[in-house]
């Protein structure tokens, strides 16, 4: 994590302090569910509390540098302040039942810190969706003008992808809240399943299914993947941006607050700095996915390969993606809207998307398809490469006028015939969530 990119709830969340917090509500959980069994004398976990312990990350370190262990170097940091009493703290356990169970906590509450940055986007567009429901743009395939669309469309296309991602992180929090409580492979050696579940459920965790000596690692595999498309559809939502704003479209643009300045040598630019950020920033929460595939492959009932993945990973992409969340919603918010060069740029081919229109229209009358569509594309190229209206030259050309009426080619040019169900549409992408 660099601070830059960091939310302070986050730089909180994956912070020392916090992780060793987190280990410590593990064992104490775990040695409260061993106390319920009879394993541990009654009382142990509340005089382990009652002691004040305060965690100390460098005094940890300081331990660690020695040990070469970092549970280990933790439990001595906590035996110097408890004494007698930490010797129960562990029993049966091995370092990844802290590790993991903590991880779980972890992630899981990164993703709740998310979910409220999400859902402030997702407000963000269905309200600009709606408001630009019935504000006619074209819509492009391969960059080229295709048929029209509406901006608000556009903006509810986005909202329909990020509330899916929405639903993928709800999925992911949920098959990540698994820990282990189960000894060095999983066997409950020397605790059983029902310790392991009183001590999880304390924590809001499930036991992990069948456990080696960690947590099966396609469980973060998912969640990272989840995160990358989640990453994915705000780039893609970026990538419009930076090309709605550029100065030869020029139909929407980044909000450009008082004394911002766009170049340091020209005055005049305004650049869409907070969309490519955000292209970038996808590719960092993206990159993510594929070592957390690569951890699944783990040698046997565990190695460490996957560990030094995670302590990057975990932070870093949660926090990112938290940082995202935050800017896309404020860019959407703050998002300047040009309609006039909307229907500008609606209009500067003359009518050429009419031309499905023409061609359906053509084949209503029984007129081949293939033949309907020569007769229509050779007006279209005229319209597009002399310079000739479209409308016109459909209307005079021989073919088109012995099947379809001036009229009936007229009616074939009705921008609200053809935008007729985009008002349902929008409704039915953000609906949902009451925009």
């Amino acid at each position: 994590m660099i601070p830059r990119y960091t939310p302070k709830d986050f730089a909180a969340l994956w912070s020392p302090r916090r992780r060793y917090e987190v280990w410590l509500e593990v064992e104490l959980s775990a040695c409260e569910a061993m106390e319920r069994a009879g394993l541990v004398p009654a009382g142990t976990a509340l005089e382990i509390r009652g002691k004040g312990i305060t965690i100390d990350p460098d005094r940890i370190d300081e331990i660690e540098r020695v040990v070469k262990h970092d549970v280990i170097a933790f439990l001595t940091h906590v035996e110097e302040q408890v004494g007698a009493p930490a010797r129960w703290l562990h029993r049966g356990m091995t370092s990844s039942d802290v590790l993991d169970s903590a991880l779980a906590i972890l992630l899981r509450d990164a993703i709740d810190a998310m979910m409220p940055r999400l859902e402030r986007l997702l407000k963000a567009l269905a309200t600009r969706a709606r408001e630009h429901m019935h504000t006619p743009m074209i819509g492009r395939s391969h960059g080229i003008h295709a048929e029209p669309i509406t901006f608000g469309l556009a903006l509810a296309g986005h909202h329909a992808e990020l509330a899916r991602g929405k639903a993928r992180l709800e999925v992911a929090r949920a098959e990540i809240a698994v820990g282990k409580i189960a000894g060095a492979v999983g066997t409950y050696a020397h605790l059983s399943p029902e310790i392991e579940a009183d001590a999880l459920g304390k924590l809001g965790l499930r036991a992990e299914t069948v456990a080696t000596q960690v947590v099966a690692r396609d469980r973060h595999a998912a969640y990272f993947t989840a995160l990358a498309v989640v990453a994915a559809g705000i780039e893609r939502l970026a990538t419009n941006v930076r090309h709605w704003q550029r100065t030869e479209v020029a139909e929407a643009e980044e909000a450009f607050t008082t004394g911002q300045k766009g170049s340091s040598a020209m005055p005049h630019k305004r650049n869409p700095i907070l969309s490519e950020n955000l292209c970038g920033l996808a590719r960092m929460v993206r990159a993510a996915a594929i070592p957390a595939l690569e951890d699944v492959a783990l040698w046997h009932e565990r190695d460490i390969s996957h560990s030094s993945v995670e302590r990057m990973i975990a932070p870093d992409a949660t926090a990112t993606l938290a940082f995202m969340l935050e800017r896309s919603a404020g860019l959407v918010e703050g998002l300047v809207v040009y309609d006039q060069n909307l229907r500008k740029n609606l209009e500067r081919t003359g009518g050429l998307f009419f031309s499905e229109g023409v061609l359906l229209e053509l084949v209503a009358k029984g007129v081949a398809r293939q033949e309907a569509y020569v007769w229509v594309q050779r007006n279209a190229m005229k319209a597009a490469l002399h310079g000739e209206n479209f409308l016109d030259a459909l209307v005079a050309d021989p073919d088109i006028s012995a099947k379809l009426s001036d009229l009936e080619v007229r009616r074939c040019f009705d921008l609200t015939h053809v935008l007729r169900h985009v008002e349902s549409m929008i409704e039915r992408a953000v609906g949902e969530l009451g925009g």
